[in-house]
Parts: C-alpha cells; sequence; structure tokens
C-alpha cells in the first residue's frame, strides 16, 4: 500500500490499520513520540507542519485495494488530523470522502480544532467513522502546561456531547496519564457521552511515571467503568500492573 499501513507494536492496540495525512503537528505536547518516531527533535516536529505530497492520491490508490475490508483506518498516529493546517488543506475531510465512497472503515483520533470537527460529524456519521478524543486532563490549566497548543477541556468535551447526540460512535483515548486524579475526574466528567474508553500509561518520562501508583490508579479507573458499565480496553503497559496490587 502507499500511505495506508499496519502500525505495529503498542501502536497496533490502538488500530489494525493507519494512516497519517500530515508530517508535523503544532500542538507540542510535551509527551509527543512523534518526534523519536521520526528522527527529529521536537521543536522541528511541532514548528514545521505540512500535507504529505499526493496524499489523498495514493489514498484512493490504497481505498480502491482496500474496498471491503472491514479493519479501521485510524487518522492518525504522527499528527493531529485537525490541526489548524486543516483549515487550509481539507485532508481529513477529502479523506473521510474517500472512505465512504469505497465503503471503508475509518476513526479519528484528535485533540484539534473543535469547530473543524464539528463541521465534519455529518460526513462521520454518513461514514461510520469513529471520533476520538485525547483526554487526559479536566483542569485546563494544567493541560497547556502539557499540550499547550491544543484545544481546551471544555472545547473536547463538547465535542464529545455533539458527536453523542449526532448518533456517532465515541470513545476517548485516556493516554497518557500522567495525573491520576485528573484522569479518573474525566471518566466521571464524560461517561454519559462516551461509548468506548482506552486507558494508558506515561512512558519514557521517568520523573513523572515513578510518581504514580499505577496498580492503585488501575484499581480504581476499572472500578469507575465498572460502575458506569462502560466499554473499556487497558493497553498491556498499563494492564501488567494489575498484578502488582
Amino acid at each position: 500500500m502507499n500511505v495506508v499501513y499496519e502500525p505495529k507494536g503498542r501502536a497496533r492496540e490502538y488500530a489494525d490499520l493507519a494512516c497519517n495525512l500530515y508530517m508535523g503537528c503544532t500542538h507540542g505536547c510535551r509527551y509527543c513520540y512523534a518526534p523519536a518516531c521520526m528522527r527529529t527533535t521536537d521543536d522541528k516536529w511541532h514548528s514545521e507542519v505540512t500535507p504529505r505530497q499526493k496524499v489523498i492520491e495514493y489514498f484512493e490508490k490504497d481505498a480502491v485495494k482496500l474496498r471491503g475490508d472491514k479493519r479501521r483506518i485510524l487518522f492518525s498516529f504522527l499528527s493531529d488530523p485537525y490541526q489548524p493546517l486543516e483549515r487550509q488543506e481539507r485532508l481529513t475531510r477529502q479523506a473521510l470522502d474517500i472512505v465512504h465512497k469505497y465503503g471503508l472503515k475509518s476513526q479519528i483520533l484528535t485533540k484539534g480544532c473543535a469547530d473543524l470537527i464539528q463541521e465534519d460529524m455529518a460526513l462521520m456519521k454518513k461514514s461510520d467513522t469513529h471520533l476520538g478524543i485525547t483526554l487526559i486532563f479536566s483542569d485546563d490549566q494544567i493541560r497547556k502546561e502539557w499540550e499547550p497548543s491544543a484545544s481546551p477541556v471544555d472545547d473536547r468535551l463538547d465535542v464529545l456531547k455533539r458527536a453523542n447526540k449526532a448518533g456517532i460512535f465515541t470513545w476517548v483515548s485516556l493516554e497518557p496519564v500522567i495525573d491520576p486524579e485528573q484522569a479518573l475526574d474525566v471518566i466521571k466528567m464524560a461517561h454519559r457521552f462516551v461509548r468506548f474508553w482506552k486507558v494508558g500509561k506515561l512512558n519514557h518520562m521517568k520523573e513523572y511515571e515513578n510518581k504514580v501508583n499505577w496498580a492503585e490508579f488501575l484499581l480504581n479507573a476499572e472500578s469507575l467503568f465498572k460502575k458506569y458499565n462502560a466499554r473499556y480496553y487497558i493497553k498491556n503497559d498499563l494492564r501488567v500492573f494489575a498484578m502488582r496490587h
């Protein structure tokens, strides 16, 4: 395939197929793993955002080959599909049109521009696209410290509410958990309009990881999910702590 690929390792827990429409991301998240994956610097990755060359042309070629495939294509792992450049390029919207045209399955993972996401909700509904929002903080001041140019907490909650009301399958990526109490607050705040949760711990930042009692957090999170009768998936790097409580 040209631009659609099969993720490996930890990424495989999120999607069987994926496609990155942009290279770079302006959110500037401190925990971002993309610069290391792409062997570049944080500053460069977060300042130089470009559409992938001929990505829509290549994506349609892949779509033809994938016609009838029931696996969901994730937009995306390395860059946010609804960062500000989407206002000009509309690559995500074009890709969703192609998903619908060829009867494919897709899912979004974003913490980007709420207005752009809302503009595409009718298309998401028509194409049976699952809308995922990364949401790990309940306090927007703390969010600004870690995700300086991503959308505010209230915007993300509003998007989830609107999408759920519109009949779109909503899910939350509660990853990376940085502040356990805030992560639990997110579950309490959003469970009424979230259909599925994926939860994972912070990695590669030992200074913060070592402050968290992961076994206790896992126990508390699962207790809340069961209380709310919520569907959820615990990623393997967090699941291992279930044996240590």
